[in-house]
């Protein structure tokens, strides 16, 4: 395991209020790692900890083998954050926002126009290049946003809502550059949103949260497992099955129950090895099968699920 995050029994209080709560997880080198949770959760806060922009009130947080806290700056130079609102300066130029973030992050001046450029034309902004942010429609300004994180190339991304205010393909675009940092650059990603669909598509891991905690930590294959360790499976066939087909099925190793539901079956089995044996018997027993689906449980139904339980 290569750790670039190492977070212990994190907290930060606010007051009364908790805002993280005794968080533990640890994010890989190259992964997307997702924060998931409403308004409120603590998503936000805790990229700020992560960042040095906040000092916790309890326990430790470890980045590249820094402390944020006392080592904010070494953290901060290796780090693009993107918050819910952008971080611009309304009255200068795009041109001249990204100069200055490049100037701040370190960039040699040698390259900051060329760096700059490749930005401003990725993310389609080179003709606007010179008008002032504030003259941007929202989707404008998240996008160049998304430029001043990476303009100095960080090893880690934090992204916080990326794709807020963006229209159907400007968001597809950042979603494809998220995918693409991770598998084909070896960047990593911290991604804090509450789009579930983006969070299945892009993230290797996530953490769902609420009222500062974690209520489960994992793939989206680890989480519906442990929410729900049995595995349905609808088995259709060209005409109904025979009388004693669900009968005979029941015998079956792993085979926890069958029910006829016209011209297929549902069958309930201990986990997804079962599934070819059942397949296998059915066969071997005359059975004409056409179509043997697993149900495949998304991010959706497992976030839910987890919110629910926290009601």
């Amino acid at each position: 395991m290569n750790a670039v995050i190492e977070v212990n029994s994190l907290a930060r209080i606010f007051g009364r209020n908790r805002a993280v709560d005794g968080m533990t997880f640890h994010v890989e080198q190259g992964e997307v790692f997702g924060l998931l949770g409403p308004n409120g959760a603590g998503k936000t806060t805790t990229v700020r900890l992560l960042n040095g922009i906040l000092p916790p009130s309890e326990g430790t947080a470890r980045v590249f083998g820094f402390d944020p806290a006392t080592h904010g700056e070494d953290v901060r130079r290796r780090t693009g954050v993107l918050m819910e609102t952008p971080a611009l300066y309304e009255r200068l130029s795009a041109r001249e926002n990204l100069e200055f973030f490049a100037t701040l992050q370190g960039i040699p001046e040698s390259d900051i126009s060329r760096r700059v450029d490749e930005m401003l034309g990725f993310f389609e902004l080179s003709s606007r290049a010179r008008d002032k942010v504030e003259t941007f429609s929202k989707g404008m300004k998240q996008r160049l946003a998304l430029a001043r994180a990476l303009i100095h190339k960080p090893p880690l991304l934090f992204l916080d809502e990326p794709t807020s205010g963006l229209d159907p393909e400007a968001a597809q675009q950042v979603n494809d550059l998220i995918a693409s940092l991770s598998r084909a650059n070896g960047q990593t990603v911290v991604l804090a949103t509450h789009n579930l669909f983006e969070a299945q598509r892009l993230c290797d891991r996530v953490a769902v949260m609420n009222k500062g905690r974690i209520l489960a930590l994992g793939s989206l294959k680890e989480l519906a497992h442990k929410l729900w360790p049995v595995t349905w499976v609808s088995i259709t066939f060209h005409v109904k099955p025979s009388g004693d087909a669900a009968g005979s099925l029941k015998a079956l190793r792993g085979v926890i129950q069958v029910s006829v539901e016209g011209e297929a079956l549902a069958v309930q089995v201990k986990n997804e090895d079962v599934i070819p044996d059942v397949v296998r018997h059915l066969v071997n027993s005359g059975e004409s099968i056409l179509r043997v689906n697993p149900m495949d449980y998304t991010l959706e139904d497992i976030y839910f699920a987890l919110q629910a339980g926290e009601a």
